[in-house]
């Protein structure tokens, strides 16, 4: 794609006729249009374009808004324009991508007007003289592989360009083709939505867009992740502290406004009488503003300092998926002190293995992008290897601007989903200066003050990314021909009693009385629909193990189990108990949260 970027007084155009046989519809854009104080994007798509449209679109958007930026001009004129190149895309294409150019300009705030693409046009305009009024920018995918390299298990370091990617894993070759060039992944439904709505999870249409609500199923599952996620950094050795804190934090206070900026674009912002508050897009402002006030010695470190913190970020329209990318999400944060880099390095080793031990245990795996510095990589060249030789397979390396960042690693774990599209679910990073920004300190051993080097980690992601993970890790199992479940820990339902007619419904009250003293949550279907009903019901709400209760039953004090994962047998209670419970050591309990008769419950 090539740009020239002219900032005009006034711009103004006509159409007069049709350049080609495939000239846009008027209906879609206006014949002519008149704008003062614009930035004029002379617009040529490109045949290499073509198969890189994601990664055209991010760059153009990028350049644009940076100039916008500087000129300080919310107004945009995306004008097609096919005399900055000979090797032009196919007019299908360029018209796509100039369409979805102006659609994420409008999403990202500006006000666009579209010129039509494919006809002879009258303009004029009036160029502002200054430095920045005229400038002009080629981007070129091939240009996206300078910014990476492949860090193999052995300690290789490859130039993205040289590396055979045919010879990588699939799952690794998805994750660059994706990230590096914007190819691959999407089209198609999803499978994952319709289980999020079999258990209640939804957009609530009466809040702001990115709002997820949760029903009582739901509800139950997002309290035993959060007690999930704080069981796992408990899990790590070192002394955890869980706190609580505020969602809002004063742009005023340089620290908070600082680490604002350096986030990035994609904040909430309330406004309250004439100051106005961040809404926070992690526990990183509540933790670093309770730590500042901790009188912390050498002595104490590392340790860590935890909280499920519900976060803002204001993701654009066109971006929303339920479950992975919203507005307002839960993240179980964990940030981990340490008294210098080195230590923070050997505290990685840790996290990076907790991570992956995770998401093995659902049966996924990770694909991995370190984003990072040239300079850290060659310093630190045997401790990015090692963390590569516990993944096993190729990382991709992404290299960042010396001293942009406050991190110096930053490690993103990626699935790829049922669609083909890498998603990012657990992370970590290595912080150098927050401590300093946010006055945090510890006494070192020589009575001096040191500021620690802070590791920020979500072993699991938010609490809805992990739902994701689950439940794409289920549609990914159906496509294969196994039933789709969720972990028994995190079943609303683990166990569903099923009375063949009423005489059997006192059993199972009793029944289910001693399984839910137990710690087993189970409820009762004495609905008057049929048997054969009611058990696929409960299959459609993938209930790992369902009773049926007969006569016989009843009458031998013994239980006719069906498991989700397979077969079926007679069990005594105690038996099926046991069972259950041996399955769920070292899991998060939480009770039942619904009446145990499935016929008191309104539908939802």
């Amino acid at each position: 794609m090539k740009l020239l970027l002219i900032h005009a007084e006034k711009f103004e155009f006509e159409v007069r006729e049709k350049a080609i046989e495939a000239a846009e519809d008027l209906v879609e854009t206006p014949g002519s249009a008149s704008v003062d104080n614009a930035l004029v994007c002379f617009t040529t798509v490109e045949s290499v374009d073509e198969t890189n449209v994601s990664w055209i679109l991010q760059k153009a958007v990028e350049e644009i808004k940076d100039v916008a930026s500087k000129l300080n001009v919310k107004r945009v004129v995306v004008y097609p324009y096919a005399h900055l190149s000979p090797d032009l895309a196919n007019p299908t294409a360029a018209k796509n991508v100039l369409k979805e150019l102006a659609s994420t300009l409008i999403s990202n705030g500006f006000e666009v007007v579209r010129a039509p693409f494919g006809w002879y046009k009258r303009f004029t305009i009036s160029c502002i003289g200054h430095p920045l009024a005229e400038l002009s920018r080629t981007l070129r995918p091939s240009e996206a592989a300078e910014e990476y390299s492949i860090l193999t298990p052995e300690g290789e370091v490859i130039p993205l360009k040289d590396f055979d990617l045919t010879s990588a894993p699939e799952d690794f070759r998805q994750l660059v083709r994706k990230e590096v060039y914007g190819e691959g992944g999407g089209g198609g439904e999803p499978k994952y939505l319709d289980y999020c709505r079999k258990f209640g999870i939804e957009w609530e249409s009466f809040s702001d867009q990115g709002h997820m609500r949760y029903g009582p199923e739901a509800a139950l599952m997002i309290d035993l992740l959060a007690e999930y996620a704080w069981s796992l950094a408990s899990s790590l050795h070192i002394p955890i502290f869980r706190v609580k804190g505020t969602n809002m934090f004063d742009l005023s206070v340089p620290a908070v406004k600082q680490h604002a900026d350096l986030f990035g674009d994609r904040l909430y912002v309330l406004e309250v009488g004439q100051k106005k508050y961040v809404m926070r897009y992690a526990a990183c402002h509540q933790q670093f503003a309770m730590l500042k006030d901790w009188n912390i010695s050498y002595r104490h470190l590392p340790f860590g300092v935890f909280e499920i913190a519900d976060s803002y970020r204001l993701e654009q329209p066109g971006e929303l998926t339920l479950c992975f990318r919203l507005r307002r999400f839960l993240m179980p944060d964990l940030h981990i002190l340490a008294r210098s880099l080195e230590e923070a390095k050997e505290l990685s080793f840790k996290v990076h293995e907790k991570i992956y031990e995770e998401v093995r245990k659902v049966g996924r795996d990770y694909v991995s992008i370190y984003n990072l510095t040239r300079s850290f990589l060659r310093e630190n060249i045997d401790y990015l290897t090692k963390l590569a030789s516990m993944e096993g397979k190729p990382v991709l390396l992404h290299f960042v601007p010396e001293g942009k960042y406050y991190w110096v690693i930053n490690v993103e774990y990626n699935i790829i989903d049922q669609l083909g599209r890498p998603r990012e679910i657990g992370t970590f990073q290595i912080d150098v200066g927050n401590a300093q920004r946010f006055g945090i300190t510890y006494v070192d051993e020589d009575g001096s003050r040191k500021y620690p080097v802070i590791i920020h980690t979500a072993l699991i992601g938010s609490l809805e990314r992990y739902l994701y993970l689950l439940m794409d890790t289920a549609a990914r199992n159906d496509a294969q021909g196994d039933k789709p479940s969720l972990p028994l820990w995190l079943s609303p339902v683990q166990v569903r009693l099923i009375p063949v007619s009423k005489d059997q419904l006192s059993t199972a009250l009793a029944v289910a009385e001693k399984l839910n003293s137990s710690g087993v949550r189970t409820d009762v279907d004495d609905r008057d629909e049929s048997l054969a009903k009611r058990i696929r019901d409960a299959e459609v709400k993938w209930i790992p193990y369902i009773v049926v209760l007969g006569t016989r039953e009843t009458s031998k004090g013994v239980l006719n189990v069906r498991k989700r994962d397979g077969g079926s047998m007679e069990m005594s209670i105690d038996e099926l108990i046991r069972e259950v419970n041996e399955k769920l050591r070292d899991c998060p309990r939480l009770p039942l949260p619904l009446p145990i008769l499935v016929s008191t419950r309104p539908g939802y």
